[in-house]
């Protein structure tokens, strides 16, 4: 039941929705319906990751330096980290 806790769906709400769909494909085409649905996800992964990979190959073809993104989060992150600071006094201030 982890899934409803992120989608604010309890157990009983789940369990409705399952007879539903039960009640509208039949029992045996479900298995179908869930085969069909994890074949599209795959899809769907696979083309996000050669999108990525694309991408990443097209910048390093490029002289484009990918290093560059984890040098800003990490400026990123240490601005974070001392306006945190910089509050975290003035509110003791206060």
């Amino acid at each position: 039941m982890l899934y409803s806790y992120y989608l604010f769906i309890s157990g009983a709400e789940i369990a409705f929705i399952l007879f539903i769909v039960v009640m509208i494909f039949g029992a045996d085409k479900i298995p179908d319906i869930a085969k069909g649905l994890g074949k599209g996800m795959r899809t769907l992964k696979d083309a996000t990751n050669d999108i990525k990979h694309e991408i990443s190959k097209s910048a390093e073809d490029n002289g484009i330096d990918t290093d560059i993104v984890s040098d800003v989060n990490k400026e990123i992150k240490e601005v974070k980290e001392n306006l945190d600071d910089f509050t975290g006094s003035v509110r003791r201030k206060l």
